[in-house]
């Protein structure tokens, strides 16, 4: 089963479109996290298009001779080539490596439109440094004078960047898609879920498609993390662990502070340094600042936010950016380790135990991401209003779940500011009380200007003019769906 992906299927159909209209080559890298369904998604189109096509997967740790060698092979057992021109195929690798067996590629592409895919392209970086540098000169002289689509695939999403920068030699050679999780939509689609259930689907999956489509359709989450709990080998366990195995082999600081954020739930600089820290102290703030970076902008695996106003704040707390790994930090891994002793029992209970408090932190970006698409959309009451965050003072008190404004890090205008409820019971008057006392506190929040919006899980017992938005889950699920 397929689902999803529409935008991206018709991206990479305009490009083959444009393959087949000025009969030149079109090269797209290709990047997203593991798991999220790069190879799929590519497959489908290759499927769809019902052209011949090549589709050669890199091995990690193979040599260079012997990558050679696979796509030698894929090559002659793919339906990119007839019969005549398998015959001009050597038997052998080429013996000038990745420079002749380029050459030799492009030697038998056919004249009439194809697709190529390279997948987990930084393998062969990691291999042959000269890599992308031949793959350069067989694309200017030979490659891109076909008809052919080249899709180069990769789960390394800096060197994936890397790859297309302006000091690397495909430097303005490839388009660029980056493929990221099922949106929430996409994942009730999946799980035929709807309302709370889909949103508690796509925190407990992530949106990965290799754990959604391990769902059975209509099933309430709490059928399947029960029934996937007392499955040792369960993708809700494997999927996050070869994540963390991938992107860090070896422990080391980086990984320390990911535990850090996820494990300890530390959220400010203050406290990951504690948490990651060892004997000798916390972290130093002139090595933790750097592994920060490193894990936002490189690895892609933190996500920051900033108290969003009309005035500056250097003021941050990190998260996991992916809700299924954050949820294995910081409940499964603890789960699992209880399975693998055969004590499902209390394996269960820990879940329950911690499941209700995790959801309703790890909820709140969903429902900014949300609100913001609908804002962008111009479906609240509130025109010129663009991104959605949160704000909080330095004491953490008061913490206002929802600002939505004109613009980010620093905002021009205060759209309105919220506050979510996703515990059990309806949002009432009380927190109301909270919300309208707190609010003002927002530089640039404006009384009788600025609005008030309410999220809940289980509704409110309020009027509905006592605010001036009032969501739900299903709400929520259908802001992804405009």
């Amino acid at each position: 089963m397929f689902v999803g992906r529409r935008a991206e299927l018709d991206l990479l159909g305009k490009d083959l479109d444009r393959v087949r209209r000025t009969g030149e080559g079109r090269a797209v890298a290709v990047r997203g996290r593991r798991q999220v369904g790069k190879s799929r998604l590519v497959q489908e189109l290759c499927d769809r298009a019902g052209l011949p096509y090549c589709f050669y997967t890199a091995v990690k740790g193979a040599s260079s001779t012997e990558s050679v060698g696979h796509l030698l092979t894929d090559l002659r057992d793919s339906s990119l080539l007839t019969p005549a021109g398998r015959d001009l195929l050597p038997t052998q690798p080429p013996s000038g490596g990745w420079g002749d067996m380029l050459r030799t590629f492009a030697g038998v592409l056919p004249e009439t439109p194809s697709i190529v895919v390279f997948d987990e392209l930084p393998w062969l970086a990691e291999q042959d440094s000269t890599f992308d540098g031949h793959l350069q000169v067989a694309w200017d002289r030979l490659i891109s004078g076909k008809p052919v689509l080249l899709l180069l695939l990769g789960s390394d999403l800096h060197m994936m960047q890397r790859f297309t920068e302006y000091d690397r030699p495909f430097y303005g050679r490839a388009a660029n898609m980056v493929l990221g999780p099922f949106n929430l939509a996409e994942t009730a689609a999946v799980t035929r879920l709807s309302g709370a259930d889909a949103i508690d689907a796509h925190l407990i999956t992530g949106g990965l498609p290799g754990i959604c489509l391990e769902w059975s359709p209509g099933a309430p989450p709490a059928d399947f993390l029960s029934a996937e709990i007392a499955n040792k080998t369960s993708a809700l366990f494997t999927v996050p662990e070869q994540s963390l195995a991938s992107e860090f082999p070896t422990p080391d600081a980086a990984r320390r502070v990911l535990e850090a954020v996820g494990g300890s739930g530390g959220r400010t600089f203050s406290n990951i340094a504690v948490a990651a820290g060892d004997r000798g102290g916390p972290i130093s703030s002139g090595t933790l600042s750097p592994l920060l970076h490193r894990l936002i902008d490189e690895k892609r695996i933190l996500a920051v936010d900033r108290p969003l106003s009309t005035k500056p704040s250097k003021l941050a707390q990190y998260r996991i950016a992916d809700s299924n790994l954050c949820l294995y930090l910081a409940i499964l891994r603890d789960v699992h380790q209880l399975v693998l002793r055969d004590r499902t029992a209390a394996a269960r209970a820990m879940l329950e135990a911690r499941w209700s408090a995790w959801r309703g932190n790890a909820v709140e970006p969903l429902i900014r991401d949300a609100l913001a698409v609908a804002a962008g959309a111009g479906k609240l009451p509130w025109t010129d209003t663009w991104e959605v965050g949160g704000w909080w003072n330095r004491q953490a008190n008061p913490e206002i779940d929802l600002v939505g404004a004109d613009r980010i890090p620093i905002a021009t205008r205060i759209a309105f500011a919220g506050s979510i409820k996703w515990q059990d019971g309806p949002f009432d008057r009380h927190h109301l009380d909270d919300l309208r006392r707190d609010a003002p506190m927002i530089p640039g929040f404006q009384p009788g200007t600025s609005g008030l919006a309410i999220v809940s899980r289980s509704g409110t017992d309020l009027p509905a003019e006592a605010v001036d938005l009032i969501w739900g889950p299903d709400d929520i699920v259908r802001a992804w769906s405009v």
